[in-house]
């Protein structure tokens, strides 16, 4: 049953399509791009080589008051210390200025870093297939076409064991409802397209819906198809239940990470 699962999201080549575009924001958030769009700029000045918007924004499926707003900057230069201050107050005053997002936050990097061998397969892909430009030179231009092929499987999400060390750690530290929220936010959307990128090669396409990476990763491990669609559903809609982190950390990560290293290997090593 599951290689009749229809494949979505590549071009004619079979390369995985850039999604999301600015002409695909809704109205309600095209204030808040502009404003993100003018204060990058106004914050980096000449030191800025690019900046991008990815997400559910660009892709036209945010929902008033519940999404967040996602930017990548590029630097010419590593990013300092200072400038990832910089970031965090931006995000924090357009997350207070604008209610109808649930958020704000900006990933900063330097641009040798993205276009860097090692991040290839990563954050390079990342620009090139998520991310829509919003200020400056395409950084897309200078990367290659991608596949969704084992490498790139590999490269994205084959570092889950390392990371699950770190959640315990803010599972413990989060003492109230309001401050697992996030956690299970994050949490169940990291595990739900660990558990899609595990299968995207056998499926051959990308898509980015929550949903539907539970549901083609189900066909493939059912009898772990349920607890990925509950993640799922808590990626757009979580709750702040330490059962459910629990969960993530004791069964569902540690398993997924086991078969992610046994199917693809593991994430080749970064010098951070």
């Amino acid at each position: 049953m599951a290689e009749t699962v229809p494949a979505k999201g590549l071009d004619a080549q079979g390369c995985i399509a850039r999604e999301g575009s600015l002409g695909l924001v809704a109205q309600d958030f095209r204030p808040v791009v502009a404003a993100a769009r003018d204060r990058v700029l106004d914050l980096f000045g000449a030191r800025l080589h690019s900046a991008y918007l990815y997400g559910s924004l660009p892709r036209g499926t945010a929902r008033v008051g519940r999404s967040d707003l996602d930017l990548l900057v590029a630097l010419h230069e590593e990013p300092t210390d200072t400038d990832r201050e910089g970031a965090r107050a931006l995000d924090a005053a357009l997350d207070k200025e604008f209610p109808q997002i649930d958020g704000a936050g900006t990933l900063l990097y330097g641009r040798g870093r993205l276009l860097s061998d090692v991040e290839r397969y990563d954050l390079g892909w990342f620009v090139a297939c998520l991310c829509t430009p919003l200020l400056g030179d395409d950084l897309a231009e200078y990367l290659p076409r991608y596949r969704p092929d084992s490498l790139l499987a590999r490269e994205t999400n084959g570092d889950l064991a390392l990371f699950l060390p770190r959640w315990r750690a803010r599972i413990s530290a989060a003492d109230s409802e309001e401050a697992r929220r996030p956690l299970v936010r994050f949490m169940s959307r990291h595990l739900v397209r660990t558990g899609f990128t595990l299968v995207m090669p056998r499926w051959n396409g990308w898509t980015s819906d929550l949903h539907e990476m539970a549901e083609v990763f189900g066909a493939y491990y059912p009898q772990r198809a349920v607890q990925m669609r509950s993640a799922a559903v808590l990626g757009y809609e979580p709750t702040g239940d330490r059962a459910v982190l629990r969960a993530y950390v004791d069964d569902l990560g540690p398993w997924l990470a086991e078969e992610y290293a046994r199917v693809h290997g593991v994430k080749a090593v970064r010098p951070d």
